[in-house]
């Protein structure tokens, strides 16, 4: 298929992305490989985004590609392999359902949280199981909860959700956090802030809903149960732009190199979201990429006359 432009990525920074270069009277490709929504359509409630008091992230996402839908936008649910920019300016993208053309490229691929590779994991995730306290720790305002982690991510979300909660219990592998020292500190002096060091989580418990961690003192290799509602896992995100480095320069962590005018070592791809170097990564500031990127892509295309 041939169109004006590819967004490679369903999710809010995509599909946001394709909003806006439709309502320019450009046509425009989404491709995605699992579901649309990315990692909002995960989320319970969201209730820090402007207009809406209170929604699900299902249902935001949803809402957003009905409205690329009718904007006429088309989509297919393939995975993208690669990128090629030819001689004549355009671009193919390889899937694995074959190739499709383009005069501009968006990246907003996401990323992928870590898991820690439990199989419940995945039964209660939205359910107790969590990756973002900003997005999902005010749920459990007056509870007790954990978090799972000992780098900058886990630190600054136990001192976020000691703020709203009763107790914050943090897990942590080793026997000392790989962060900042300051927010050690902060966490030192944080009462209802309780580190548990030398710790193996091995099971998320119940059913419908997140019951417990149940995890193993690697010290002296007791077991041990949490009660506790709901857990933070910070363990690390997982970029997957390795295919894309042909025509995207990649940070030492794998995201993709791009400023907040989402432009690429590559003229004609943009990179929007989570998927590019940044330091906020929010539903907000997605979509707020996506829109950034589409009116470059927009130029982008114009100058090519």
């Amino acid at each position: 298929m041939k169109a004006d432009l590819i967004v490679i990525g369903g999710g809010a920074a995509g599909m946001t992305a394709a909003v806006y270069a439709l309502r320019n009277n450009k046509s425009v490709l989404i491709l995605e490989s699992s579901s649309v929504g990315g990692q909002i359509a995960y989320s319970p409630k969201v209730e820090n985004f402007p207009t809406y008091q209170e929604i699900s992230g299902n249902d935001f996402a949803n809402k957003l590609f009905e409205q690329v839908l009718a904007l006429g936008a088309e989509f297919e649910l393939e995975t993208v392999t690669a990128i090629a920019k030819l001689d004549d300016g355009t671009f193919a993208v390889g899937t694995n359902e074959g190739e499709h053309y383009a005069k501009a490229v968006i990246i907003a691929n996401g990323v992928n949280q870590k898991r820690i590779g439990i199989a419940a994991e995945e039964n209660l995730l939205g359910k107790g199981v969590y990756y973002c306290a900003i997005c999902d720790g005010a749920f459990y305002k007056g509870k007790e909860v954990a978090v799972i982690g000992d780098g900058n991510t886990a630190m600054q979300s136990a001192l976020l959700l000691a703020l709203m909660c009763a107790k914050v219990y943090v897990l942590t592998w080793f026997d000392k956090f790989f962060g900042d020292e300051s927010l050690g500190t902060q966490i030192e002096n944080t009462d209802n802030i309780t580190v548990l060091s030398n710790t193996s989580v091995v099971d998320f418990l119940g059913t419908d809903s997140l019951i417990g961690v149940k995890a193993i003192n690697k010290t002296d290799g007791s077991t041990f149960v949490l009660n506790v509602p709901a857990v933070f896992v910070a363990i690390g995100q997982l970029p997957d732009n390795e295919r894309f480095k042909n025509v995207v320069e990649l940070s030492c962590d794998g995201y993709i190199v791009a400023g907040e005018d989402t432009k690429t070592s590559t003229d004609g791809v943009f990179a929007a979201g989570d998927t590019r170097t940044k330091t906020i990564r929010q539903l907000t500031t997605a979509v707020s990429d996506g829109s950034i990127a589409a009116m470059a892509a927009i130029d982008y295309i114009r100058k090519l006359g």
